[in-house]
């Protein structure tokens, strides 16, 4: 491991912006915080959203920068990457952002019934090998573990490069019914990029750079609490650029 690495690492420890479980805290138990995050991080009651796999923290950061008047949790396992965003929070003194780090699986042992308001899933990896379609953070067992912790009314946000993942989260959203509530495959070429969505991280330049459309998609679970796969085709190797991950 490299001493960079090692450096923040020891860094995250010293921030108050960041918890960090121990697996043997969240694998079939619940974490200290489930239920209690409202009162013992945040000190409010205002809303909660997260950003699932929210690498570097910049998204997190920057809705957290925009909207005071909510809380914003960046999630992600990679705890060298997520170094940037708590040190960035931290030097900029704000109050209504932290980052967990984590495994997405472990969410319902980290997140009461209907604590958090709303997700954003930012340029996930869109596990285009087919044996690896339960992994995408919109399949449904993933909407399964959201509907556990998000509120009735709760939304999710996907913002993504690839055609294929917003094709396949829409065949979800169809498939099981639910509420459709913003929809486009190119918010920059259509003028749909309001303030939230016109944030940028370092993937997002990159894919901008490429000529890649941005795609985005905003629903609801309607109350449903399972889901079904949808019949959708997949195929090898589409969305090629995306395999290799920064």
């Amino acid at each position: 491991m490299g001493k960079d690495k090692l450096r923040r690492f020891a860094e995250n420890l010293t921030f108050k912006n960041m918890v960090q479980p121990e697996f043997d805290e969240v694998f079939g138990r619940d974490f200290r915080l489930k239920g209690r995050w409202h009162e013992e991080f945040f000190g409010n009651d205002h809303p909660i959203v997260l950003e699932l796999g929210c690498g570097r923290g910049e998204y997190t950061v920057a809705l957290a920068a925009r909207h005071p008047e909510c809380n914003f949790i960046g999630i992600d396992i990679k705890g060298a990457r997520m170094w940037r965003g708590a040190k960035t929070a931290t030097e900029a003194g704000m109050t209504n952002v932290g980052f967990l780090r984590t495994r997405i699986e472990f969410i319902n042992s980290l997140f009461a019934e209907g604590e958090v308001d709303e997700i954003w899933i930012t340029f996930p990896d869109p596990q285009l090998k087919k044996q690896r379609v339960k992994k995408r953070l919109t399949s449904p067992i993933f909407l399964g573990y959201y509907a556990r912790l998000l509120k009735p009314d709760g939304v999710i946000h996907l913002k993504t490069d690839s055609q294929h993942l917003h094709a396949y989260t829409k065949a979800v959203i169809d498939r099981n019914g639910l509420p459709l509530l913003a929809a486009g495959n190119d918010i920059y070429g259509t003028g749909m990029a309001d303030t939230d969505l016109s944030i940028r991280t370092a993937y997002e330049s990159k894919f901008l750079k490429q000529g890649l459309p941005i795609t985005y998609l905003r629903f609801s679970l309607g109350g449903r609490t399972v889901f079904e796969a949808p019949d959708f085709p997949e195929e090898e190797n589409l969305d090629a650029h995306r395999l290799e991950r920064l």
